[in-house]
């Protein structure tokens, strides 16, 4: 029975030896000795989860309407403590990070209790000296899931509060569990430290921490392809070789279309002859000249159309991707169907 009470002792001291090392196992605790060491769980693009071991706190409460207020007095009593103020004259290192726990329901004319916490040293995690206040006390952290998002500059109570706002908005996105009745404003520098300076927000998680967005991302869309225009590889209704559409080359109502026309297209009805026409498009309208307005004086190259003005044929599918083939001024006419 004693040698099972030694073993759980001795288990308890390294597992909260274990919680707080030497500051180079992080990179952005640089200015302490010691620093609480953690095990990344995962880590997205918003956020990271983070799981702390049991550790010891020294801590005290301030009363104050600013967290930057509350934790200037709540700072001076806690290195106080590790400076020697306490039972034996101990001094202790300063560690990190220093934890300001903040309560979530706050109003700006009522103030809030603020709490200041030092992680005490590796040495003195089992059994730390007393403090000779009674404003100061020790917490125990048990073995915790932390959500953690990570910023720079200073940590005043606008840039916290920001933060955790954008944490919390990020958690309730992918449905993740946490504590909703307060969160930790992390800082790991000393105010002398003006560059490349790290802060945290923290939420305590509960139940199995949330590294993935539970929504399904939307697959990618596949259009197929479209016709295009490529002037290397022309439509089949409009041939490269075809000469360019000029008023010269245009039938006229007493001319001799045969000469424009490719010889298997039927030959078209002079002025005298009556062709077939419904009473909404006179045949003038369909084989007469050329006005001003319905033939380029500069047409594109690619604008042309093969023969006389009514070659019959049936048109290409590719016609509406293709606005340059057919003109709203060059209709499609077929013999005996004029408009």
């Amino acid at each position: 029975m004693v040698l099972v009470s030694t073993f759980t002792v001795l288990a308890l001291v390294v597992s909260s030896e274990a919680s707080v090392g030497l500051s180079t196992n992080t990179s952005f605790c640089t200015e302490s000795k010691e620093c609480v060491e953690y095990e990344l769980v995962c880590k997205t693009d918003e956020y990271e989860v983070r799981h702390y071991s049991p550790t010891r706190w020294v801590s005290t409460d301030a009363e104050a309407y600013f967290m930057g207020v509350g934790a200037a007095l709540a700072f001076r009593r806690l290195f106080q403590y590790i400076s020697g103020a306490n039972e034996g004259g101990v001094q202790m290192e300063m560690t990190a990070p220093v934890l300001v726990k903040i309560p979530e329901e706050t109003t700006m004319w009522e103030p809030a209790i603020y709490t200041l916490s030092f992680p005490l040293p590796a040495a003195h995690q089992d059994r730390p000296p007393a403090p000779t206040t009674d404003k100061l006390y020790f917490t125990e952290m048990p073995a915790v899931d932390m959500y953690v998002r990570s910023y720079g500059g200073w940590m005043l109570s606008v840039t916290s509060r920001l933060h955790a706002h954008l944490l919390t908005k990020e958690l309730d996105r992918v449905r993740a569990s946490y504590n909703h009745s307060y969160h930790y404003a992390v800082g790991y520098d000393s105010p002398l430290k003006l560059l490349n300076r790290h802060n945290e927000v923290w939420y305590v998680a509960e139940g199995e921490p949330v590294c993935t967005d539970p929504q399904e991302p939307t697959p990618p869309r596949n259009p197929g392809h479209l016709p295009t225009n490529s002037p290397s590889e022309p439509p089949p209704h409009a041939p490269s070789h075809s000469p360019p559409l000029t008023p010269g080359n245009l039938s006229s109502p007493t001319g001799d279309s045969s000469s424009h026309a490719p010889s298997d297209a039927p030959a078209l009805p002079t002025s005298n002859a009556a062709p077939a026409t419904s009473p909404q498009a006179p045949a003038s309208a369909a084989f007469g000249p050329p006005t001003a307005s319905a033939v380029p004086l500069d047409p594109a190259p690619n604008s042309s159309r093969p023969g006389a003005s009514a070659s019959p044929g049936p048109r290409s599918d590719a016609a509406p991707w293709n606005s340059t083939a057919h003109s709203d001024s060059d209709p499609a006419v077929e013999p005996g169907h004029a408009r």
